[in-house]
C-alpha cells in the first residue's frame, strides 16, 4: 500500500476482535518503530509489550475502561525515558561499535551532552515525551501498513500504568497504541482545510 494511501484508510479504532496478531508482524512492526526519527538520534523511549490478558483487564480501569485495552491483540505502552546521562553513554558506544568515523562520534556526543546540559529535569521530560510522539507516528502508520489496526491513546493514567506494569523510575509512560485487527468501522475523517493549516 502507497504511504498516501496508509494515511488516509489508517484511523484510531475503537474496538478490535480479539484475532491475535503474528508475533513476526508484531516484531516487524517494532523494527519501523526503532527506526523512528529523533533529535540527535537519542531515542529517548522504550516500549512495553504487553500482550497477557489478565494484565491487560487490570490496566483497563487506569484507561477509563476504554474497550480497545482488552480487545486488542498487544498493548504497546510508549515510555519517556529522560536520563539523558545514561541516553548519551549508550549512543556513544552505538556509535563506536557502528563503526562511525571518531570525529564524527565525538561531535554528536560533544553536540548531545551540550544540548542536555541546557535543559532542567522537567524539559529533558518534556523533549523525550514529544520524540516519543514520533515513534508512535511510526506504530501507527506502520500498523496499518502491515495490514492491521491501531489507536493512539492518551488517555491513562500514567501512574497507576507504571505501578501495574513495574516500570521502573525514570521512564514514564506517554501514549498507549493498542494493535488488532478491527471490529469496528472508520468514521469520515474531519480534518481542517489545508489553507487553515499552512500560513
Amino acid at each position: 500500500m502507497e504511504f498516501g494511501k496508509i494515511v488516509m484508510s489508517r484511523y484510531a479504532t475503537k474496538k478490535f476482535d480479539g484475532r491475535k496478531i503474528p508475533e513476526t508482524k508484531v516484531s516487524e512492526l517494532l523494527d519501523m518503530v526503532r527506526f523512528a526519527a529523533s533529535a540527535i538520534n537519542l531515542q529517548p523511549w522504550k516500549i512495553k509489550v504487553v500482550t497477557d490478558q489478565k494484565t491487560k483487564e487490570l490496566l483497563k480501569p487506569a484507561a477509563f475502561n476504554q474497550e480497545q485495552i482488552t480487545s486488542c491483540s498487544h498493548l504497546l505502552v510508549f515510555c519517556a525515558d529522560p536520563d539523558y546521562d545514561s541516553l548519551i553513554k549508550r549512543l556513544g558506544a552505538l556509535l563506536k561499535t557502528s563503526g562511525a568515523p571518531e570525529e564524527m562520534q565525538k561531535k554528536i556526543i560533544e553536540m548531545s551532552v551540550q544540548f542536555a546540559s541546557r535543559m532542567s529535569p522537567d524539559q529533558k521530560l518534556a523533549w523525550s515525551q514529544a520524540q516519543t510522539y514520533l515513534a508512535l507516528g511510526n506504530a501507527i502508520n506502520g500498523a496499518k501498513a502491515l495490514g492491521f489496526d491501531s489507536c493512539p491513546m492518551g488517555g491513562f493514567d500514567p501512574t497507576e500504568f507504571s505501578r501495574i506494569l513495574k516500570i521502573p523510575a525514570p521512564l514514564v509512560p506517554v501514549m498507549l497504541c493498542p494493535l488488532g485487527y478491527a471490529a469496528d468501522k472508520p468514521m469520515q475523517k474531519v480534518r481542517f482545510a489545508k489553507e487553515d493549516v499552512i500560513f
